[in-house]
């Protein structure tokens, strides 16, 4: 009796502690108080070019032997996502696995970018970005790990130019196909939105339209999201990761509207890279000249990329060297936290280190 007592007790005190913490936790996130820094892991801009910036992030030794790896974003979220904290950061944790880890950043477009093309990312930055980490490194070629629209940008750049210095190329849920994908893009598909409505004065597609059609996408993510808030807010670790995912979440960045318009045009309504008919700068689009070894990882509860927007990649490449990866993740969790931890990021990292040149 006595032990059943001091049990109720000790259950009785962590309850009162938790209740404390929540309310001390709910305060600061009411308030918007008390994040963590996002983005920590110390890095140098090594080259840059109008707003694109490459990054090399430093390391406490000398990395491993090897290729460099090459991080590519989307055009509209922001790069941080791949280093959002300390212990929760694929940068960290590929670094510590030894590799010489670079990042391109494309800034945040404004009147200036509103010209912007397809062929300016991944006929001219991306390109010119891989020259730079050759020349910042010293090495022949370079690993390219790509995120959402980051990876169509690459696989876009080797299929246009084979001779690009890219040994090894990963795709984290990229699409390739958009007929499977639901709002907003089926109602862009359809016709019953039009981009031109949804471009701002700059001439770009804002980031509140952005944010607004992934919420489309999943009306009641938000509320799961505040519902396991409020069972883990007694949590600081919780409470932390919660507030500086949910400030990326919500942290978009316009589209350039020439871009926008080719993305919507020839991919979203016509599917024509699936279907081979892509054309940049007025040269049609093969990916059967992509010979590179090729990695597809796909979340397999992805809601903003559902697996089979990306699954064709495998079978249209022109590689002979290609895997797939499945992680039991949606489109976010997939690069981070738990699931990233244990399943996606030790599956590149196998993979790289088997493709060593």
């Amino acid at each position: 009796m006595a032990g059943l007592a001091e049990r109720l007790i000790v259950d009785l005190r962590r309850e009162v502690d938790r209740s404390v913490l929540r309310g001390r936790n709910g305060i600061r996130v009411l308030a918007g108080s008390g994040r963590t820094l996002v983005g920590r892991t110390p890095k140098d801009t090594v080259w840059s070019r109008d707003k694109v910036e490459l990054w090399r992030y430093r390391r406490t030794e000398a990395p491993a032997p090897g290729v460099p790896l090459l991080l590519v974003m989307s055009l509209v979220t922001r790069t941080y996502i791949f280093d959002l904290l300390p212990g929760n950061s694929i940068v960290e944790k590929l670094l510590a696995a030894g590799f010489d880890v670079f990042l391109v950043d494309w800034g945040v477009p404004d009147e200036l970018e509103a010209h912007n093309t397809l062929e300016t990312y991944v006929e001219g930055y991306l390109p010119e970005a891989l020259e730079a980490v050759r020349a910042e490194s010293g090495a022949a070629g370079v690993n390219v790990l790509g995120y959402c629209l980051g990876g169509l940008l690459a696989l876009l750049a080797v299929a246009q130019d084979p001779r690009l210095p890219v040994r090894n190329l990963a795709l984290m849920a990229t699409p390739v196909s958009f007929a499977g994908m639901g709002l907003p893009v089926s109602l862009i598909r359809t016709g019953r939105l039009d981009l031109d409505q949804l471009v701002d004065h700059t001439g770009n597609v804002p980031p509140g339209v952005l944010l607004n059609a992934f919420r489309t996408r999943n009306p009641t993510g938000e509320l799961v999201q505040y519902a396991n808030l409020l069972e883990n807010l007694w949590n600081d670790r919780y409470v932390r990761g919660y507030q500086a995912l949910n400030m990326w979440i919500h942290d978009h960045i316009p589209f350039p509207g020439a871009a926008a318009r080719q993305v919507t045009e020839q991919l979203v309504r016509e599917d024509r890279l699936v279907e081979g008919r892509l054309r940049l700068s007025d040269r049609r689009v093969s990916l059967k000249r992509v010979k590179t070894p090729l990695l597809v990882v796909m979340a397999e509860t992805d809601d903003v990329v559902p697996p089979a927007t990306a699954a064709p990649a495998a079978d249209l490449v022109g590689s002979r060297d290609v895997e797939v990866l499945r992680v039991p993740a949606g489109h976010v969790a997939l690069v981070t936290g738990r699931t990233a931890d244990r399943v996606t990021i030790p599956g590149i990292v196998d993979w790289l280190r088997r493709h060593p040149e």
